[in-house]
């Protein structure tokens, strides 16, 4: 069964969430410190992929605002909407990642901001893969999401029941090396997201470059 002919809880929770998961997460410190990372290293008018690509900010109209080309992709029909209202110079495709067809080599960086917790072990450790031969050799990739040894649990997210699988911390560093990225550093953090039914979030951000000599 293809992903497209089942419920997409993702899709169904940020239509729900919309502007408003903006207003509580635009503005993280770390992730707009992991922006600028990226930014510094991209070649001029650099081709991005913005996987999980939400309201379009702050990652698509940064990419944008930097003279660089932006490619989001988002389950959430209400996002892609938002995305391309807010950030109209960038693509934004309403299509699940996991079934998108990616050139191998194609993009100069990639942004991959809390976009695998509502997929398997194994759907991320794909995906992974495939974002990293994705890259152009030399090219960088920023990773966060939610570190914990769980899968398939119910968590409260902004106030609202969501299933969620992630790896602990250094799980998720090898499946990244493991995909054929150098995981460059990384940043543990705490985020408090700007909603009444938000508690602080345990955040990791990996800096990974696809080696020139590939993967």
């Amino acid at each position: 069964m293809r992903h497209e002919d089942r419920p997409a809880p993702a899709a169904a929770l940020f239509d729900a969430l919309g502007p408003t998961y903006e207003k509580a997460f635009a503005h993280a410190p770390a992730h707009l410190f992991a922006l600028e990372w990226l930014i510094e290293r991209l070649p001029p008018a650099a081709r991005t992929l913005d996987v999980g690509s939400g309201t379009g900010r702050p990652t698509a109209a940064a990419l944008i605002a930097a003279g660089h080309s932006v490619l989001g992709v988002d389950v959430s029909p209400v996002m892609v909407e938002l995305a391309a209202r807010q950030v109209p110079e960038a693509e934004f495709r309403c299509e699940d990642i996991r079934e998108l067809p990616l050139e191998a080599d194609s993009f100069d960086g990639v942004c991959v901001f809390f976009s695998l917790l509502q997929m398997t072990r194994a759907e991320q450790s794909a995906l992974t893969r495939r974002l990293a031969q994705a890259l152009r050799p030399g090219g960088h990739l920023v990773l966060a999401t939610v570190p914990a040894d769980v899968e398939d649990v119910e968590v409260a997210f902004m106030g609202r029941p969501v299933r969620a699988t992630s790896f602990a911390e250094e799980d998720v560093t090898g499946m990244v090396e493991a995909a054929g990225l150098t995981v460059l550093s990384r940043h543990s953090t705490a985020f408090t997201p700007d909603h009444p039914d938000a508690g602080p979030e345990p955040h990791l951000f990996l800096y990974c470059r696809r080696d020139e000599a590939g993967s």
